[in-house]
């Protein structure tokens, strides 16, 4: 799950990468595209993380119906919610990129990106929905494959469509969307064709977990919600700091732009630890093991995340670090933005590791609403006003602004392991 999940938002990375060569100007351009389309994939992988759950719960149960059943609306959910999601970007796309790029040129840039990514947001609606379900299976593997397969054709791509080579045009920004897109449609015909041997006997279940499909739909959207709505909240406050962002100077932006997506990738690898745990949180649940074996789990888990902490944090250091040889084409100042972000990013990770441990049991166990209280009010209440604050009233400089994440993963550790530690989600049960 850490690798796939890496290689996911390594997409971003790798993009951010090869337009970094064209300048401050493009990497502004794909930064703000991509966090305009970011609100529509946060959706989309909000719903594909509660689908998981869900999955896990049918899979422990060995009902094919209740596997079909959360197959078949999860898909259904996804889709609806990639075609509204598309449908505002072409009604109101344009004269958001145009309120918030810092010039006309990077708008125009931005515009292009926009447009031939929102192909991606259709494939990832289908990829997220089939990756969650093998995962809430236990077959973790292929969604793992899907992305080694898909990560080169993406890089290759993205090089020959941005440059110009083997005798197309150079499309430069614009390059690197084509090239996710057609990652995007590798990726989701393996998984297709893969599910197809393994599944393909799911077409042939009758009947529906709630009967019929309308009530199935409506359960399986009730269940998703909280959890989806904890997961939506979290990215859309991200995304819409990335857009006050915009009106930090072009060297802090890009600098800003450039950590983002590294700070995603490392920090997967405490996420997914912490994601796999409530998914097996859930199944001893499910299980009604005793006290003694939950705390011994999660005891065993907790420690693990603090190991994950650790590594993100030396991952972040070597980025900073490493920035005048990574960014050579980028101006000194970049450069130097980049490394004074190192004392934040040393830290961040640990809070936020034990933070996701907590909001993962609590959300396995069924204590839903709680974990979303506590992000969306954390975010909504503190992160985004901070930032406003920070670089549109005091026009603070980027390593501030930055440490405004820390300052929320603080505010959120209180609450999150007062609850835990109250031991009421041991006795939880959870619903059918």
């Amino acid at each position: 799950m850490t690798l796939k999940a890496i290689m996911l938002h390594g997409t971003v990375v790798i993009d951010a990468y090869l337009v970094a060569g064209l300048g401050e100007m493009s990497l502004a351009a794909m930064g703000l595209a991509a966090a305009i389309a970011g609100f529509v994939l946060g959706a989309i992988l909000a719903f594909a993380n509660a689908m998981q759950i869900r999955t896990a719960q049918a899979a422990g149960s060995g009902d094919p119906v209740y596997l079909k059943s959360s197959l078949a609306a999860g898909l259904t959910i996804n889709l609806m919610v990639g075609a509204t999601g598309l449908a505002a970007i072409t009604v109101s796309g344009d004269w958001i990129v145009a309120a918030m790029a810092p010039s006309i040129e990077v708008a125009g840039l931005a515009t292009q990106y926009l447009s031939i990514f929102s192909f991606v947001i259709i494939g990832e609606a289908i990829g997220q929905c089939l990756s969650s379900y093998l995962n809430g299976c236990g077959r973790t593997r292929l969604p793992l494959y899907s992305f080694c397969l898909s990560l080169p054709v993406n890089v290759a791509a993205s090089i020959v469509l941005i440059h110009g080579y083997l005798g197309l045009p150079a499309f430069g920004v614009g390059g690197a969307a084509m090239g996710s897109a057609i990652a995007v449609a590798v990726q989701v015909a393996f998984l297709a064709i893969s599910m197809k041997r393994t599944d393909g006997y799911l077409l042939r279940v009758s009947g529906w977990r709630q009967v019929r499909f309308g009530p199935t739909l409506k359960r399986h959207l009730a269940f998703s919600l909280p959890i989806a709505a904890t997961f939506f909240s979290a990215t859309f406050a991200t995304h819409v700091c990335t857009l006050i962002y915009a009106k930090l100077s072009l060297n802090d932006f890009a600098a800003m732009t450039l950590i983002a997506p590294w700070i995603m990738v490392t920090g997967t690898i405490g996420m997914q630890w912490a994601q796999a745990a409530g998914i097996i949180v859930a199944q001893l649940l499910g299980q009604r093991q005793p006290e003694e074996v939950l705390d011994a789990f999660l005891s065993s888990a907790w420690r693990g995340a603090f190991v994950a902490a650790g590594l993100v944090s030396v991952l972040l250091a070597g980025v900073c670090l490493s920035a005048n040889a990574l960014y050579q084409d980028l101006g000194i100042e970049t450069r130097a933005t980049l490394l004074a972000f190192l004392p934040i990013l040393l830290f961040l990770p640990f809070p936020k590791g034990s933070n996701a441990i907590c909001g993962n049991t609590l959300r396995a166990s069924g204590d839903t609403i709680y974990v979303m209280h506590i992000f969306v009010w954390s975010q909504w209440l503190f992160r985004v006003p901070a930032t406003a604050l920070a670089v549109v009233w005091l026009d603070l400089p980027a390593e501030w602004v930055l440490s405004i994440l820390l300052l929320e993963e603080l505010v959120k550790f209180p609450a999150f392991h007062r609850r835990l530690y109250k031991g009421w989600w041991k006795q939880a049960t959870l619903s059918e």
